[in-house]
């Protein structure tokens, strides 16, 4: 079975995604209408009509839906590709349920010996449409186990499969007897949660990141295992929260360098915008008037926009500068990387992003003030060019952040990925 035949085991960003929801696909199997007998047509002829109406628009919406993107694969190639992905996954759903409804004729035995492998590769790989489709045709194979005595759900955890996961959450029967069984080796799944995977420590950028995500579903283990398994041992006399100590120990050193080192150059950039918006605020632009001491353009409205942009570029760069610091200084211990140092992250990240744009500002002001007062075009290059710094920033930078933001403060991982209910 290969992963990428589901929609689950293609990694599409975000652009790929929305195309994907939107690009129709031909359906193999028609639909069948119901055709109004006479009864209908003389006792709500209004409501007949009605529906065949909506039945009219509905499909000329269709067909002018595909139309419409037919002309966009031709404009934008990519599109073939997403539409021909989304077929191979509608037809591999399709495939499945018809194979399904064949195997429901065998008896338990030839069902069981047919199907649990398939089940359990299914879970292994994430692909949770195929393991819905095979619990709504075949429920008992639920609870089928591979050589190791490992059940769906200790797989699912062992290798991080979330979308395995949430769809076994929501079946609360299912789910207790699951979580309370041990493998051949004594390990609960808050044990296999401590285990690291190591095969999917690459969806994440970034060991500090790896280390939360690590986290995350060592807690989100927890949240379901009754408390008598806390502090439950395995074969080889381990309780959960050792295992994942021992197992973790190189990641939590990699992220506290990967932190460290971001940090630091991070303290650099920050340091040196306070340092340049210190020395603007001293040595204001044009100069002071002699008598009274103001600064000759205090009257000018861009000069307004100096003063407030490079008052926010040195606030905003010192408060970078301390939360960078804080990072530096932090003690990295084990449950700080799913919170506390992400959180400082990205407050240094923002707020070293506002003092840049702010810094950009404040430059873009002082210029205009100096060389463009009767050269209003001056202004348009110059601001052109303020830019470059800005986007290279966001382009470079932003990805991380939207990462940080998304896994601490986003949905997250777990939630929920079926209707299915037991």
């Amino acid at each position: 079975m290969k992963e990428f035949t589901f929609l689950s085991g293609s990694h599409l960003n975000f652009w790929q995604q929305l195309l994907y929801y939107c690009v129709p696909v031909k359906s193999t199997s028609r639909s069948r209408q119901r055709r109004p007998n006479t009864n209908d047509l003389e006792n709500d002829s209004q409501m007949v009509k009605t529906k065949y109406v909506r039945i009219y628009f509905r499909t000329v919406i269709k067909k002018l839906h595909t139309l419409i993107f037919g002309v966009l694969e031709i404009v934008v190639p990519p599109l073939k590709h997403i539409r021909k992905k989304k077929l191979i996954h509608h037809n591999a759903v399709k495939y499945a349920e018809s194979l399904c409804e064949k195997i429901e004729t065998l008896n338990d035995k030839e069902v069981d010996s047919i199907v649990s492998r398939p089940l359990l590769d299914a879970a292994c790989y994430d692909t949770y449409e195929l393991v819905e489709i095979i619990f709504r045709k075949f429920p008992s194979l639920a609870y089928c186990y591979d050589q190791d005595s490992k059940n769906i759900l200790h797989i699912a955890i062992e290798h991080r499969c979330e979308n395995v996961f949430n769809l076994i959450c929501q079946m609360s029967q299912l789910q207790h007897q699951l979580m309370v069984s041990v493998d051949s080796s004594g390990n609960t799944v808050l044990h296999l949660a401590g285990k690291m995977a190591r095969n999917k420590l690459n969806l994440v950028s970034g060991p500090a990141l790896q280390m939360q995500r690590e986290l995350q579903w060592f807690k989100e283990v927890k949240k379901i295992v009754p408390p008598l398994y806390w502090e439950s041992l395995n074969g080889e006399k381990n309780a959960p929260y050792v295992v994942f100590t021992d197992e973790h120990e190189k990641l939590k050193v990699d992220g506290e360098k990967w932190m460290k080192d971001t940090s630091s150059s991070c303290t650099i950039a920050a340091a040196l915008i306070a340092t340049i918006a210190f020395a603007a605020a001293i040595t204001v632009p044009g100069g002071n008037e002699q008598q009274s001491g103001l600064p000759i353009f205090s009257g000018n409205i861009a000069f307004i926009i100096f003063a407030i942009s490079n008052a926010a570029s040195l606030f905003t760069s010192s408060t970078s500068l301390l939360v960078f610091l804080s990072v530096l200084t932090s003690r990295y211990a084990e449950e700080d990387f799913l919170h506390t140092l992400p959180r400082s992250l990205i407050l240094g990240l923002l707020t070293l992003f506002l003092s840049i744009t702010s810094m950009m500002i404040s430059f873009s002001a002082t210029v205009y003030l100096v060389f463009g007062q009767k050269k209003a075009w001056v202004l348009v290059p110059v601001a052109t060019m303020a830019c470059l710094p800005i986007t290279s920033f966001v382009l470079l930078q932003f990805p991380l952040l939207v990462a940080l933001i998304s896994s601490t403060y986003g949905a997250g991982i777990f939630g929920k990925k079926s209707n299915l209910l037991f």
